[in-house]
């Protein structure tokens, strides 16, 4: 019988969105061959966390002192002996900052193959072929892993995290590690970012802005929409990383998720990043001057179009 892993991720005591979204690709593939879906939490007292996975038939709580908080020495250390034993059928990471500091060095450590990126699993004659989101999604590309086992990381976004919470309750297996000890590394403190002039993650009207937008003189006219449709600005990381727009208004990944009834993406192109943090809008809208950007897979709209062009015919109608 074939076994899929999935490596669960939890910060301050909750699941990650993407933890359920892995959580769906394995059950589907697991449904299509029979097989079984494992999940695993690493952690300290999160054995409540273990009922939550309920797409799971099983889950393994890995509980140590070590692992209350997320670090790639004390994570390493408990996966491998773990993941030697079962040997899965296929593991599947998220592709977090977390997931692609643990799969790469698994996998080197484990000589099992590693496909990175992936934002469709499928079963195929006997194979598990994977599709692949790359150079910021403008390329996709298939590989075909013919036995096990492997690793995955999983884009977030890319499978329902529905399809990860439905199900009846799993058994649960504590594990406790035994090679943990004389870790060189441990947690000091969670820094979290201060509270900006703005909470994104509180609007229901997002005027996100990306590349597209040029130079910092032009967020003014993001503003002028903004204000009109009763909104606020938000960004991109490279509008962030340029020192355009303060990082409390960044969208992404490594940003704020935000969640608004309308998000209106003015020449962002998309990246697997950016969406992690606004996927679950109500209502995208992306304006982008490339036909091909990514940013249009994941957009109810979309408008091949200057973003300038299409902010004054917005801002003349929203004026009358």
């Amino acid at each position: 019988m074939s076994t899929y892993f999935v490596i669960a991720e939890h910060l301050q005591g909750v699941l990650t969105e993407t933890t359920f979204e892995a959580l769906g690709a394995a059950r589907n593939l697991a449904d299509a061959t029979g097989g079984q879906v494992v999940g695993v939490v690493l952690g300290h007292e999160v054995s409540e966390l273990a009922a939550q996975m309920a797409a799971a038939d099983k889950v393994l709580v890995v509980d140590h002192p070590s692992l209350a908080h997320y670090s790639p020495e004390g994570y390493v250390k408990a996966l491998e002996p773990l993941l030697q034993e079962h040997r899965p059928r296929l593991a599947i990471f998220q592709n977090t900052a977390i997931g692609m500091d643990l799969a790469p060095y698994l996998a080197a450590r484990l000589d099992w193959p590693l496909v990175a990126y992936c934002n469709a699993l499928r079963a195929e004659n006997g194979a598990i072929v994977t599709t692949s989101q790359i150079y910021g999604g403008k390329v996709m590309a298939e590989c075909r892993l013919d036995d096990g086992p492997a690793m995955v990381t999983v884009l977030a976004g890319a499978f329902p995290a529905d399809d990860g919470r439905a199900g009846n309750s799993p058994s649960v297996e504590q594990v406790t590690p035994s090679t943990l000890n004389g870790l060189h590394t441990r947690f000091l403190q969670l820094n979290e970012p201060e509270t900006g002039d703005v909470d994104i993650t509180k609007a229901d009207v997002i005027v996100a802005v990306g590349r597209g937008i040029q130079s910092e003189d032009n967020i003014e006219v993001a503003e002028e929409l903004a204000q009109a449709l009763g909104g606020v600005v938000a960004a991109s990381r490279p509008v962030v990383d340029a020192g355009w727009l303060p990082r409390t208004r960044q969208v992404g990944k490594s940003g704020q998720k935000v969640k608004p009834k309308l998000y209106l993406a003015l020449g962002i192109s998309g990246a697997p990043e950016h969406v992690e943090g606004m996927k679950d809008a109500e209502l995208i809208i992306a304006v982008n001057t490339d036909p091909n950007a990514p940013i249009f897979d994941v957009a109810h709209y979309g408008v091949v179009a200057d973003l300038f062009d299409i902010v004054d015919a917005l801002l003349e109608t929203l004026e009358k």
